[in-house]
């Protein structure tokens, strides 16, 4: 197939490119480089099958030329990460609604098949654990800037799911949930980048709350076989499924855990979340999902365990090395 990436310059995006090329598709990405990185896809510059365009999504006359080219679209571009949401909500509105937007109306055109990557950020408040995909979403008050990013993206799966319904244009949504391993930055506040390079360093690995908060990391690599595989799955198109790993573990522990595979000596430190990002911050307590739909359509199942990963994480910041996906 000839596939593009929208977002192709980003962390999960490379990844991405990375496999489709690597079973002989051809792959245009299209980045503005706003959070992406040419870092990134450097290494796939002079690949015979992989074009790149350095544009946003919002040139619509650029994106539809790209678009006509190719069979499918996984559409990965957007505002993410907490740091950037609190500090820019209206560029995380506008370029995660109208990107979407301008997207699924050019895939329409000619009925491309649009793979819209969500988050696990729209489950909200949500206590229904482990979060199913016909699970309710419960939204925190409008007046909390963090949740402008789950809403948006919520608003991106009705629209998709729309476009299936009353267009029948073949779309697929997945809910990505705290997708790591090299190439990931902890610019916009993930996470395990951040803690690692702490360690690496030697400064203090600073943990926002009281780190009971616990979550559950999934390998890129298990993450993008998941995403191709359901392209690939025609019985998945306007269908919704959760992508990650089930296997939980609190911040607090996250972090003791990177100082002991780092053999680092840092201080562990907790920042209340109100000067960590504004008063009043509300955060998920637990995010668990549950990945049985995913494993019944395309035999999904996490293969990395998280000192795997960590360990990944790690060697990508001391030399730049890539673990085999």
């Amino acid at each position: 197939m000839r596939v593009l990436i929208t977002g192709g310059a980003g962390f999960i995006g490379s990844h991405l490119a990375d496999a489709c090329l690597a079973r002989g598709d051809e792959v245009d990405i299209i980045d503005d480089l706003s959070t992406g990185s040419f870092r990134n896809i450097q290494h796939l510059k002079g690949h015979p099958r992989f074009h790149y365009t350095i544009e946003t999504v919002l040139n619509q006359p650029v994106l539809s030329e790209v678009m006509d080219q190719c069979d499918v679209v996984f559409h990965l571009a957007a505002a993410v990460g907490v740091k950037l949401i609190m500090e820019s909500p209206v560029h995380t509105i506008e370029t995660n609604v109208r990107g979407t937007e301008v997207v699924l109306s050019l895939a329409n055109k000619k009925k491309k098949h649009v793979m819209i990557a969500s988050t696990s950020e729209v489950y909200g408040l949500s206590e229904q654990l482990p979060f199913r995909e016909d699970g309710p979403l419960v939204m925190g008050a409008t007046t909390k800037h963090r949740w402008s990013y789950a809403c948006s993206k919520a608003m991106d799966e009705f629209l998709a799911l729309a476009y299936y319904r009353e267009k029948k244009l073949p779309t697929t949504i997945v809910r990505l949930f705290n997708t790591v391993g090299p190439r990931q930055t902890g610019q916009y506040g993930m996470v395990i980048p951040t803690f690692v390079k702490q360690a690496l360093a030697g400064r203090p690995i600073t943990v926002y709350g009281d780190g009971t908060q616990s979550r559950c990391f999934g390998f890129v690599g298990d993450v993008v076989g998941a995403l191709m595989k359901l392209m690939d799955e025609q019985a998945a198109i306007g269908q919704v499924f959760n992508i990650g790993s089930d296997q939980e573990i609190a911040i607090g522990e996250l972090a003791r855990r990177v100082r002991e595979l780092t053999g680092s000596s840092s201080e562990i430190t907790f920042l209340p979340y109100d000067e960590a990002y504004e008063e009043g911050f509300e955060d998920m307590p637990r995010r668990v999902p549950d990945i049985s739909k995913v494993r019944d359509m395309v035999g999904f199942a996490p293969t990395m365990t998280l000192d795997g990963i960590l360990r990944s994480v790690i060697a990508y910041e001391l030399d730049g090395s890539l673990p085999d996906m």
